[in-house]
């Protein structure tokens, strides 16, 4: 009877533990949450938003496609050049459709995508830390010994 229970126990643990996995986003869902961010950032009108959702989700679709063929071990150096120049097409693209400031700001927008988005750890309840770009940030404080202590 104890071996029935624990082996239930443990089935239903399993089973728990496998519903609770998130499932990775879907394309739409990485498009939808990319043009609510970038359109914080970039004031866009709602035709702007039609066009660059449409070239965003054939990007993101091309990502999940690569992803896949990555987690099966069945890509080549050829699939991943492909989706570099899908990904460099998309962004020349969106840069036509915006207009002369927005062009500005959706530079600076992918700078900060690019940098790992704007995350700014805080310290305090109200203070943020610092955040050091570039050379700088990968500099050692004075006196810190880099070889054998």
């Amino acid at each position: 009877m104890k071996t029935y229970i624990l082996t239930l126990g443990m089935v239903m643990g399993m089973v728990f533990f496998a519903k609770a996995q998130k499932a990775p986003p879907t394309p739409s869902e990485m498009t939808a949450k990319s043009i609510e961010a970038m359109d914080k950032k970039i004031k866009m009108n709602p035709t702007q938003k039609n066009i660059i959702y449409n070239y965003m989700l054939d990007l993101f679709k091309a990502q999940a496609d690569l992803t896949k063929k990555q987690q099966t071990g069945m890509y080549t150096e050829d699939d991943i050049s492909k989706f570099y120049r899908t990904q460099n097409e998309t962004t020349k693209n969106v840069r036509n459709i915006l207009k002369g400031e927005q062009q500005t700001q959706y530079d600076q927008y992918m700078e900060e995508m690019l940098r790992g988005g704007n995350k700014k750890k805080k310290k305090g309840k109200h203070e943020e830390e610092e955040v050091v770009t570039g050379i700088d940030g990968l500099k050692l404080p004075a006196g810190t010994n880099v070889g054998n202590p």
